[in-house]
């Protein structure tokens, strides 16, 4: 973002004779969000925007020219981009795709091409490139922790074709490998499990309560409730303890990978 608008935001801050703590306590945001956007390291949300105006006193300008962004994502699920973008630790569950932060550029593809109502091929790129700038969280060596509880289904459903699988499931071992990423996979015979009505984010963050994401078809769900967030992360817990060790589910990565790749050769040979 540019950083016209955290600049403007300082000048509104200190005309006002606030420092960045009793703006954040007026606005009921923590104060590192407020330095984030003064540096114009983070967007605020549309939310954050208003009761920023409604703390410095100044109308809806804040709300007005809120820059719009780079990132293309669904309009329910902006919220909890922002908060992954801040989280230091995440564990997400996916009961039938690859969890977007760890997607390739071939699989995101095809899985955005595939929305409904179709998009263009321009609006698919730009769907493509905000996806895969979630990914740069991972670029820190050590922040955020990434744990990524995957149901056999995301492993074994042929999204794009075995060679777009194949580059996926290998994508994902290299980031443990490298130990950036924790995968478990929970195998077919587990059954019923928690969790297996939608897919799941858990964030933790250094300077406020811990929140939860769900999201289904053309909806999602941010819970900031602690009652809401505790019964969750529970869920996750119990589905975790029914999961492969990560050596297990290694293999079974590599494995299926493999499978793929036999498919993709067998197919050039037939051409």
């Amino acid at each position: 973002m540019s950083n016209t608008y955290g600049e403007w935001l300082k000048t509104q801050r200190e005309a006002a004779g606030l420092t960045q703590q009793q703006l954040a306590d007026r606005a009921i945001m923590t104060r590192s969000h407020i330095a984030h956007i003064e540096a114009g390291r983070r967007t605020p949300s549309k939310e954050d925007a208003r009761r920023l105006d409604a703390a410095l006193g100044t109308g809806d300008v804040l709300t007005s020219f809120l820059p719009d962004g780079d990132a293309a994502v669904a309009e329910y699920f902006e919220a909890a981009l922002l908060l992954e973008q801040q989280a230091v630790m995440i564990r997400e569950f996916a009961l039938s795709f690859v969890p977007g932060i760890l997607q390739t550029e071939r699989y995101a593809r095809t899985v955005l091409s595939t929305s409904f109502p179709p998009v263009s091929e321009e609006e698919c790129d730009r769907l493509v490139v905000s996806r895969l700038e979630r990914a740069r969280v991972l670029e820190d060596p050590v922040r955020p922790v990434v744990w990524a509880l995957l149901d056999e289904a995301v492993l074994r459903r042929v999204v794009g074709g075995p060679g777009v699988m194949a580059e996926q499931l290998r994508h994902m071992v290299r980031l443990v490998e490298a130990g950036r990423v924790r995968v478990h996979v929970l195998p077919y015979q587990v059954g019923s499990y928690q969790l297996l009505q939608s897919m799941l984010s858990l964030m933790w963050f250094e300077d406020q309560p811990p929140t939860a994401y769900s999201e289904g078809v053309q909806v999602g769900r941010v819970h900031d409730s602690p009652t809401v967030v505790t019964r969750l992360q529970g869920a996750y817990d119990l589905a975790l303890s029914d999961a492969l060790s990560l050596r297990k589910s290694l293999a079974l990565i590599r494995a299926v990978a493999e499978d793929y790749e036999d498919h993709e050769r067998a197919n050039h040979s037939d051409q």
